[in-house]
């Protein structure tokens, strides 16, 4: 909104003063994009130059770049700055070289996913820790591709459209354990077609594997409608795992049942 932003904010960096160039050449439709009136300039010809970088003021008076613009996304109704991870990431001994993107999921939300190389010290455990001693739980990528390299473009940075897709099916956390009964393999068939996933174990993390509070809710539709259960939405957040979920629909059923027979033998 062309207003100065506070000390530590995130905001559009913007160039002006006597250095700045008259435009780009033989595009006069970028140059009256990009070099737009200076409003702190006395002179009413004065122009200055729209970036498109991420940055924000450091206490000490340095500049830090975030990142991109055009790398914002929205996830989960968050507004996020994928520089800012891209910053922190390299800021740990745990890697070597990070980026992050936003990937659709398949059912049309966008999930975060890092690409990094990593150093020996490197475990995801780890690493998501870190991360959440420094950003909030939406800012933390659910799927993590180990790379050799990353792939550079002929300016010698990352070539993000390089990347290739990730394999949730490959990048689970825990060992895959099949479904063991009929239940497990109706909820399993359930979250892969939620979750838009090829495979998943009963000890797989709804929410680590991309699940969030608006695919809970087709969550408890999908299974009100498939298998005639009636699920609180805090009973996702409390047994995120098809195992977990699985037994406590047991135990409720066996519950329910006890007492329509306690029911009828009063009645009779």
């Amino acid at each position: 909104a062309l207003h100065l932003v506070p000390v530590g904010v995130a905001g559009e960096l913007h160039i002006a003063g006597d250095g700045l160039a008259r435009g780009y050449l033989n595009r006069n439709d970028l140059t009256e994009q990009k070099f737009i009136p200076d409003p702190f300039s006395s002179n009413p010809a004065a122009r200055m130059y729209k970036t498109g970088d991420m940055v924000r003021w450091l206490p000490d008076g340095n500049i830090e770049y975030l990142g991109r613009i055009d790398d914002q996304v929205k996830i989960r109704g968050f507004r996020i700055e994928i520089g800012e991870i891209d910053t922190v990431l390299q800021q740990s001994e745990l890697v070597q070289q990070a980026v992050v993107v936003a990937k659709d999921d398949g059912n049309g939300n966008k999930r975060l996913v890092s690409y990094i190389v990593p150093n020996s010290l490197f475990t995801k455990e780890a690493m998501v820790a870190y991360l959440r001693s420094k950003l909030p739980d939406y800012m933390i990528p659910v799927l993590w591709v180990n790379m050799a390299s990353l792939p550079l473009n002929i300016n010698g940075k990352i070539d993000k459209k390089a990347l290739p897709e990730p394999d949730a099916t490959d990048l689970l956390s825990n060992q895959y354990v099949a479904p063991r009964n009929e239940l497990e393999t109706r909820l399993a068939e359930i979250w892969k077609e939620i979750l838009a996933v090829e495979r998943v174990g009963i000890n797989d993390n709804f929410f680590e594997l991309g699940g969030h509070s608006l695919l809970v809710m087709r969550l408890i539709a999908s299974i009100r409608r498939e298998l005639k259960v009636e699920l609180a939405i805090s009973a996702f957040f409390e047994l995120p795992t098809i195992e977990e979920l699985a037994n406590y629909i047991k135990v409720n059923q066996s519950n329910a049942q006890q007492e329509l027979e306690n029911y009828d033998t009063i009645k009779l």
